[in-house]
């Protein structure tokens, strides 16, 4: 009955190859989305997982950073250094704003680095500075590409003017960016009294994070202390909850295009072979091998389509980057779950109708041609 299977949509390569086609582009899709939003949220989260820091201190009950404020006051600084099991800190003032390069505004998080910071700055440096100094900026380079600016050229940060001394890469995301100043210039530019936004730690050789984490937050109050992962998670967590509606939006409609194609699919390949069925049955084929062979067929063009629209979707992770710097594209284990899933539900719906037309098939009436 495989075999059966096989050659009956093996008859008209044409129609096959365009159901495959359809199928792949459905999963492509549901890939696709899945990769943009995985991508986006690794880009958003990027500054956590690649700041060097091991416990972030915020004010108490701010788990985040983005759309969120926190201020501690200055002194809690030192309080955190003397704490044990504390190898370094490293204060930033944080602000999400505007940055004014050329002609264009774009949206960015702003930090303030203090001079001796041996955390929290740009993991990767394109061009120029790491830390920048007092009156200069580090931007995203593909920001200062787009604006057509590089080292030495001004840009507007905090309605202030900066020289940009440093270009970062893997900064900039399809929302925002991120640009670094000196944490005096941002301390002066904010005003107010002595305040740092959030502290970085890193833990001596062999602490675990964890356990620092709680104590740091029991030992000075007025603070929040989470390891590096679980802030990260914080901040995943909320860009997705902003995104759920789109992307199962999104999904849903992949879905059914691949429903839509399969069904028909298996639908035509079945109805096409209706006097090869009714024959089978007429010398004792029962209904069992039948829905067999059509399970066969609808679990062939689902498996095949699925690992087309994989390949595809692997190709766009490396394409799209390449012509859209800003944006990246990132296949996961949950995502990958999820297709599997949604191929098998294709797969068995696509099946339900043939096999009910199947199951009503009088071979006599395929005989006296009334099946046509």
């Amino acid at each position: 009955m495989l075999r059966y299977a096989l050659r009956n949509l093996l008859q008209n390569k044409a129609r096959l190859a365009v159901s495959l086609g359809g199928v792949a582009l459905a999963f492509t899709l549901i890939f696709s989305f899945d990769a943009i939003v995985e991508g986006a949220q690794r880009r958003l989260t990027a500054y956590m997982r690649e700041s060097g820091a091991d416990v972030f201190v915020s004010q108490a009950g701010v788990r985040n950073m983005h759309m969120a404020t926190s201020t501690l006051p200055a002194a809690v600084v030192e309080e955190l250094r003397g704490l044990p099991d504390v190898d370094s800190v490293t204060p930033i003032l944080y602000l999400s704003n505007m940055v004014e390069v050329g002609e264009g505004r774009h949206a960015a998080y702003i930090i303030g680095l203090p001079a001796d910071a041996t955390m929290g700055g740009p993991w990767r440096i394109a061009a120029g500075k790491s830390i920048p100094g007092r009156g200069e900026a580090i931007i995203d380079r593909v920001v200062a590409e787009d604006a057509g600016v590089g080292i030495g050229d001004r840009v507007k940060v905090l309605g202030h003017e900066f020289i940009i001394s440093g270009l970062a890469g893997g900064t900039a995301n399809f929302t925002n960016s991120i640009a670094f100043v000196s944490f005096e210039d941002f301390a002066q530019l904010r005003g107010g009294p002595p305040v740092v936004s959030y502290v970085l730690v890193k833990v001596t050789p062999g602490a675990a994070p964890e356990a620092v984490a709680a104590r740091l937050e029991a030992s000075t109050p007025g603070t929040t202390a989470q390891t590096r992962d679980a802030f990260a998670r914080a901040e995943r967590a909320l860009v997705n909850d902003m995104m759920t509606d789109v992307s199962s939006i999104m999904n849903l409609v992949g879905f059914m295009i691949g429903l839509a194609v399969m069904a028909l699919t298996v639908y035509i390949a079945t109805f096409s072979r209706r006097a090869e069925h009714g024959m089978l049955k007429a010398i004792g084929a029962g209904n069992v091998h039948l829905y067999v062979a059509v399970v066969a067929q609808a679990l062939s063009i689902v498996v095949t389509g699925f690992l087309l629209g994989l390949v595809l979707t692997l190709l766009l992770t490396v394409v799209v980057p390449i012509a859209l710097p800003n944006i990246s594209l990132a296949i996961s284990a949950p995502s990958m779950f999820k297709a599997v899933g949604v191929s098998l539900v294709i797969a068995a719906l696509s099946a339900a109708l043939p096999i009910r037309q199947i199951a009503s098939l009088d071979p006599a009436v395929v005989f006296k041609g009334g099946a046509g």
